[in-house]
């Protein structure tokens, strides 16, 4: 059997692309990140600035990580599938830009906070759309050794674009002269004229990309030996036994979920705690179901269908990608919680005000952009700086060291009282953000299929995701509960979880790493 980083007997390489080539490829991250950088800096101040509460804060960002849960591998199994005029992924990055921009252009002229909620929905699935082909372009496109350089480019793209993007509303104000304040229940025209120029943005760098990028055909890649088509620990389905023995393993724990999801509805139900917490069992008994639904199929003989195939790639990934999604959970709780209550944290524990119309909180809110801006910018100028460092040791080593940076960053934010030295906070976030956006996939690419590679970077998307729905259920929880309301704990838990995932990092098996060792051959 042929080694997962080896090219089998008959096939040729991949050749390598030029810089210009890959810059082209990832140019469209720049549009990507200028989308979710103005989400994520913006949308907490206007469910605010719409009449939201802090703790009702997160359950209403629980929409933006539960559309990716669901959009992100269908995403990929279809694009894994096409073979269009335009190509492979590019379609869907054409798709997803065109609702996305959308969707900026109405998110702050949301008239009441329902409104928000759903646009906030429809965005994120748009943005979906056109990032998940992205990740599932590198690996298509690039050689096994030129990967690592492919998602840094990655990186550099959505840090430049982060940077301009969180910033925007200070320098409209600071610059141009834009209002930054407005009546109750009023987004500042800052805020307005961020989307605005933020969707304008998206959709011209993501065409940028559809237009002077190249795919390889089905027929290409089938061609190429760097990518693995056969794997130890994948199961090969195609036998009616296998398929009959996996629906009723498949049926037997769905069942099992969708008691226990039940009984913990029923339980909570009884304690009168956080509707928040109501995700988790719900979460449980949707999962049940449709492991149920795709057992019985199979029990029936009915596998043939997209449905099932995904169900059992969900249960049959790699192992590296196991261990990879452990990191990712606790590495993206950490971000989330960052994402939700660095706003509130600095407004209050540091400016002193909960008041949204106030000056004090409107300025505290515009540093919050600018630290965003900061952590971004520093993740775009060391994203090239983090290849030569996992060269000279391990990209499990230098993914742990960077993430260590991001931890020890977010616990600052406890000892810090003067806004300004956010900034040397922010130096350690934006060296783990650089990292969290290359190291994960750079180890990952290597230990997939070349022909589910768009499926199962979007499967990959759920132990972003997952993290995610956990913080927005149980951090208003945690922080109202045993913390008096007070949001500046939320990123202390951030940072604790950040430096878990960099100490978890260390058992992830890199297949190219260990490729590496042997006499020959050239890490990635």
């Amino acid at each position: 059997m042929a080694s997962p980083t080896s090219p089998r007997a008959g096939t040729r390489r991949k050749p390598l692309l030029s810089f210009r080539q890959i810059w082209n490829m990832s140019f469209g991250f720049l549009g990507i990140q200028f989308g979710f950088a103005l989400q994520n800096a913006n949308v907490s101040r206007i469910f605010e600035t719409l009449g939201a509460n802090i703790d009702d804060i997160p359950i209403l960002w629980v929409a933006a990580p539960l559309t990716g849960l669901i959009v992100q591998p269908i995403i990929g199994y279809f694009s894994d599938r096409t073979w269009t005029r335009l190509g492979r992924r590019r379609p869907y990055f054409l798709a997803g830009a065109i609702l996305a921009t959308a969707a900026l252009f109405f998110m702050p002229n949301s008239p009441v906070l329902w409104v928000a909620a759903l646009t906030l929905w429809i965005m994120d699935a748009s943005i979906n759309i056109s990032m998940e082909p992205f990740r599932a372009f590198v690996g298509d496109n690039l050689p096994s050794e030129q990967r690592t350089t492919g998602f840094a480019m990655q990186s550099f793209f959505i840090g430049t674009g982060a940077v301009v993007a969180s910033a925007l509303p200070y320098m409209l104000t600071n610059w141009f002269g834009v209002a930054n304040e407005a009546p109750a229940g009023i987004i500042p025209n800052s805020v307005k004229w961020s989307f605005y120029i933020g969707g304008g943005v998206f959709l011209l760098a993501v065409l940028w990309t559809v237009f002077r990028s190249h795919e390889y055909s089905p027929e290409e890649l089938e061609a190429f030996g760097d990518h693995a088509e056969e794997h130890s620990d994948l199961v090969a389905y195609g036998d009616p036994a296998v398929y009959a023995t996996t629906g009723g393993r498949q049926l037997r724990y769905g069942l099992v979920a969708v008691v226990l999801g039940a009984t913990l509805t029923y339980w909570l139900l009884t304690q009168s705690l956080n509707k928040e917490l109501y995700i988790f069992s719900a979460g449980m008994i949707i999962i049940g179901l449709l492991f149920a639904i795709a057992g019985m199929l199979q029990r029936g003989g009915n596998y043939q269908n997209s449905f099932v195939t995904i169900i059992n790639d969900l249960g049959n990934m790699p192992t590296t990608m196991k261990q990879l999604a452990v990191v990712q959970f606790f590495s993206w709780f950490a971000l989330f919680a960052m994402w939700i209550y660095t706003t509130a944290a600095v407004t209050s524990y540091i400016y002193g005000t909960t008041d949204t119309t106030s000056r004090a909180y409107n300025d505290g809110a515009d540093w919050v952009g600018v630290c965003f801006a900061a952590y971004s910018a520093v993740s775009a100028l060391v994203a090239f700086g983090i290849p030569v460092l996992a060269r000279r040791t391990s990209r499990r080593f230098t993914h742990m060291i960077c993430l260590f940076c991001g931890g020890l960053g977010l616990l600052s934010f406890f000892v810090i009282s003067n806004p300004d030295y956010l900034l040397l906070s922010m130096v350690g976030v934006g060296i783990a953000w650089a990292s969290i956006l290359s190291m994960p996939y750079a180890m990952l690419a290597g230990a997939l299929p070349a022909t589910k590679m768009g499926y199962f970077m979007g499967v990959f998307n759920f132990f972003i995701v997952i993290p995610q729905i956990v913080a927005a259920a149980l951090l208003g929880f945690l922080v109202t509960t045993f913390f008096n309301g007070q949001p500046i704990y939320a990123l202390l838990l951030g940072g604790a979880s950040m430096m878990l995932a960099g100490l978890l990092s260390l058992r992830v098996k890199d297949v190219d790493d260990v490729a590496s060792e042997t006499p020959g051959s050239k890490a990635a």
